[in-house]
Formats: structure tokens, sequence, C-alpha cells
């Protein structure tokens, strides 16, 4: 997942060198989503694997 966000954000900032304004801006809305998305499942995981060492 932290890969797609990242080759997201690769291709947005390609776009934006070239002048491609709209597909650079959707790329970089697509990184942060996949972004948070991963954040959010690693914290997930983090706190279950606490819980179950517990």
């Amino acid at each position: 997942m932290l890969y797609w966000a990242l080759l997201f954000l690769i291709i947005a900032i390609v776009a934006g060198i070239f002048g491609f304004g709209g597909s650079a801006v959707a790329a970089a809305g697509i990184a942060k989503i996949l972004f948070v998305i991963f954040l959010v499942l690693f914290l997930a995981s983090l706190v279950f694997g606490f819980m179950r060492r517990a």
C-alpha cells in the first residue's frame, strides 16, 4: 500500500514538473488517500499486535 502511495506521489511530482496540472492534482490526491489508508492499517496492526502479546 505504501508502495502505491509513493508511486502516485512520484507521478504527481513528474506531472507537475511537466505542467500537467490536472493529472498532477489527481495523482497527488490518490497518493494522499492511499497514505492515510496505509497509516490507519499500520496503526491498527500495531495495536492488535500489542494486544495479542499482552
